[in-house]
């Protein structure tokens, strides 16, 4: 045990300096413009695959990266559910939540389509479908492990949904200016279309408290659209469609993500424990970002960027076509 331990740490080690430098210009990027253009996340991947672009790694390190970016990715998971509650989001009217729940089957089979359409592999076309059509970043660390996508495929996906997830915040006010929008309207559109629920907040909240109440409840639904999708996801087999052994129908993580979302849902998780599980979350996953940007040349992404961007880009304008449909045939005011 203390020399399996001792075979992980360099590379954990070298994972957590990348995270932590990552975090201290996600700092920077606030102090100097008072926000976030990047995240930590992102500027995770892209530092580790900066360093193993531009560095020739010891082999000490192997075991550590490869462990940072699998098991604490899964843990990552895990913690997700303890942000998750099904309570509220049941209370605020069942024609909303099945019309979300249809929205993202209908914008994963869109995205899943165009990506194929564009001749990307399935493992990358099913993570750009998920990301795109659920969480962005963690939809994509969610989904990796159970399709057995490689670190390039990984860090592609999220690098590209994480860059246009910006430009998507900075866009979405001006649509709803444009189209005149509602704050219930917008609310819901920014719910349906923004990566993440920090993205929901800022694209949000400068509109009205209607919008940011609506399009957050919005975007946790789409968050609990995860349990599921990648259940589905199990059942259907890996990329080369082989049909699972029994043991990995459910994996682990997805397990104790349902089962953390259930017991927050009736209150059994203490509410202590709720911000240092979402914190932990966090850091495990930029740590996971990190030891995957450590295992990618950056050359290698670049020569699978076009397709890429161009089936995230037509991912994401589905999408907004599908949540404005949702809007109107919902009759939402």
């Amino acid at each position: 045990m203390n020399r399996l331990l001792l075979s992980l740490l360099p590379g954990v080690a070298l994972s957590a300096a990348v995270t932590c430098c990552a975090w201290l210009l996600e700092r920077a990027e606030i102090a100097l413009f008072g926000r976030a253009w990047l995240e930590s996340l992102v500027l995770a991947i892209l530092l580790g695959s900066l360093v193993r672009t531009m560095f020739t790694l010891p082999d000490s390190v192997a075991a550590g990266i490869r462990f940072s970016g699998k098991i604490l990715l899964e843990i990552a998971v895990l913690l997700l559910g303890a942000s998750v509650s099904a309570g509220a989001i049941v209370a605020h009217g069942l024609p909303l939540l099945g019309g979300i729940a249809v929205a993202v089957v209908l914008a994963i089979g869109f995205s899943y389509a165009a990506s194929k359409l564009l001749r990307l592999p399935y493992r990358m076309a099913v993570l750009i479908a998920c990301g795109n059509s659920i969480c962005g970043n963690s939809a994509i660390a969610a989904v990796a492990p159970v399709i057995d996508a490689d670190g390039k495929d990984v860090a592609a996906a999220i690098a590209f949904t994480a860059v246009l997830g910006v430009a998507v915040v900075l866009l979405l006010p001006l649509l709803g200016r444009a189209f005149d929008l509602s704050p219930l309207q917008y609310g819901v559109f920014t719910g349906m279309t923004v990566y993440a629920v920090p993205q929901v907040l800022a694209a949000a909240g400068p509109v009205s408290q209607a919008s940011l109440h609506i399009g957050t409840l919005v975007k946790l639904v789409r968050v609990l659209m995860l349990g599921p999708v990648v259940l589905a996801l199990s059942l259907s087999g890996t990329g080369a469609r082989r049909a699972l052994p029994l043991a990995r129908l459910l994996p682990w993580f997805i397990a104790g993500f349902l089962a953390l979302m259930m017991l927050r849902s009736f209150g059994l998780v203490p509410h202590v424990l709720l911000a240092p599980a979402h914190v932990a979350a966090d850091c495990l996953t930029s740590m996971s970002m990190a030891a995957l940007g450590l295992g990618v040349d950056a050359r290698a992404v670049l020569r699978a960027g076009a397709r890429v961007s161009a089936a995230v880009i037509v991912s994401l304008v589905g999408l907004g076509l599908i949540s404005w449909a949702l809007i109107i045939l919902l009759g939402i005011r």
